[in-house]
Order: structure tokens, then sequence, then C-alpha cells
């Protein structure tokens, strides 16, 4: 990991905030499994562990009125958008204080306000949505951007390709961000996919293709900063590969034995947390007893936000068809 020029405007106190960012999506992540063993959260949970670098190096390339949309695998990036802790923790928690209200648990999360504009359980089913959203900006010449993360398996879909093609053909400013963790659900992307190397999907729409270290905060920052930027001057969509792992199964269900012993080992040597934490210390960026204290808040945080969803009421019945629409 290298800070590069472009990276030299960022000082210790953002460096920081990244990896403040990505301990609390590890630590609410974590937690996660226990609470649904003991009957505290239902439906299905699908964890972030392991993707961090992905969801936080896009959020901090992105201005606070740019929109970000994704797939199911959604609580790290609702966090890296700015949602706290605990409406998303609520949310898991069917509470009426979820972020949405109680009614869209673990992959239909929503927040207009921070433009965060969902999860979508339908695999690839949003990333037409996506061009909407840039086409409604277009229309009302504003200069934000849309960021649009969806998992490998999506580049098999249709849709993927509809999407591709109508944002090239407007211009629509939309950056596609495919968070390749190697896997959709037990398949590997080798076996479902006749090209291995999927930022080379969008050359049929002349749409710069990219691929990054998704393990590396810094470099998927870098270069999703660039293509926003590039977007919201009228460059029209990029699509970026980010390489990453889940550490953990597909969903909670899942126990992940496709995957052999040392292909997680080696993953897990690469896991962006720590090693980015040593890349700060090494950079004289802070010393070991910051990162402690950043771990210990956020460990802290997230102990509250587990407190706050189970002190929350439960939706009043009356609330059963509010918000409803199909």
């Amino acid at each position: 990991m290298k800070l590069k020029k472009e990276l030299e405007l960022l000082d210790a106190r953002e460096l920081l905030e990244m990896y403040r960012d990505m301990v609390r999506i590890r630590e609410f992540e974590e937690a996660c499994p226990k609470l649904y063993s003991q009957g505290k959260m239902g439906g299905f949970l699908h964890l972030y562990s392991g993707q961090e670098a992905v969801g936080v190096g896009v959020a901090h390339a992105m201005h606070k009125d740019d929109y970000m949309i994704c797939a199911y695998r959604e609580h790290g990036l609702a966090l890296a958008k700015g949602i706290p802790p605990g409406p998303v923790m609520a949310e898991l928690f069917g509470k009426a204080t979820g972020v949405s209200k109680g009614k869209g648990g673990s992959m239909h999360m929503y927040d207009a306000e921070l433009r965060f504009m969902g999860g979508y359980g339908i695999v690839g089913g949003h990333l037409p949505l996506s061009v909407g959203i840039g086409q409604a900006i277009l229309y009302r010449e504003t200069d934000e951007v849309v960021v649009c993360l969806f998992g490998d398996g999506a580049t098999n879909q249709g849709v993927f390709h509809e999407a591709m093609n109508m944002a090239a053909l407007y211009k629509v400013p939309v950056v596609f961000v495919c968070e390749n963790n190697g896997y959709g659900i037990g398949t590997s992307v080798s076996r479902a996919s006749s090209v291995e190397q999927l930022y080379k999907k969008s050359c049929a729409y002349e749409t710069p293709g990219l691929k990054v270290d998704g393990m590396d905060v810094l470099e998927v920052y870098e270069t999703v900063r660039t293509a926003v930027q590039k977007a919201r001057e009228g460059g029209g969509p990029t699509y970026i590969e980010a390489v990453t792992y889940r550490f953990r199964g597909h969903s909670i269900s899942d126990p992940g034995t496709y995957r052999s012993e040392q292909e997680k080992k080696i993953w897990r040597e690469r896991d962006p947390i720590p090693n980015f934490a040593e890349w700060l210390l090494n950079e004289g960026h802070t010393d070991r007893g910051e990162i402690e204290n950043i771990e210990n808040e956020e460990k802290k945080r997230i102990e509250e936000a587990i407190r706050f969803a189970e002190e929350s009421p439960d939706p009043d019945s009356e609330e059963l068809w509010t918000d409803v629409y199909a």
C-alpha cells in the first residue's frame, strides 16, 4: 500500500476516519451472527466482513449529496454512507426505530436524507435504477453522481448490459463498482462467467473498465474518486472491478465449505483492516495507542447500537400497510 500523489491531499485525520469506518463495519458485522442465533433477527443476513475497504474507499470518494445504491450485502455500505449503527441494527431487529422502520430488514435499508437508495434483493435489479437516478441528475442539471455497487454474479445478468448501454449512450453520471468476492453464492466466477477479468465486460459499450485491489482502501479511494470527478464533469460512466473477499459464507446459513482452508488463509492475510493499521503506523500517521482507542470506541459504539435496538419498540400494527406500494 503506497500513498500516491493524489492521495497526498488526505491528512492524518481523514486517513484515521477511513480506519475508524472500517473498524465500525467489522465490529457491527461480527456482532450479528450471535444475535441472529439468539433469535433477535429474522430473514436473510449477508455479512460484509472482509470487503470493508471497498465500501469505505467508495464512500470517502463521494460527496455527501452523491447517491449510493447497492445490492443486498449492504449493512456495511449503509454504515459507510453515514447511517448510524443504531438504526441499522434496529432494522435487523425489525424495530420501529430501524432505518426502514423495521419493515425492510437486512436487504432493504434506505435513507433518502443521506442519499442511500437501498438495498435490493434481486441480483442486478438495481442497476437500471442507478441509470434512472443518473438521468434525473441530468434532467435537473445538478452536479451529483451515483455510485452503484453490485456483486460479480450481477455481471452475468441481462440488466447489467442494458444498464451499461443506456449509461454510456446518455453519458449519465454513474460509477459502476463490481465487488468481485470470487463467488456468486457458492459458485466461483470461473464456473459462471466466460470472462474472468470482469472489468473487461464494459468494453462493448466503450465505457472505461478498471480493476483495483479491493483489499486496499486507498487504491479503491483513488480510483473511485477519479471516476466520480469525471462523471461530475460530464464525462459519463466508468466501470470498476474491485477484487475482494468475504470472510464468511454467502449468508448466515452458508458454512462456505466450497472454499479451501488454504484459500481462506491467504485472503485472511490480506485483511484490509490490520494491514491498513500497520501502514498508518509505518507511515507515522498515528501510534499504537490511538489505533487501540479507535477499536475500543467502535466496539463500545456497536454495544450501544445493540442496546438501542433491544430497547426499541416493535412497529405498531397500524403501520402494516404504510409505505407499501405493491
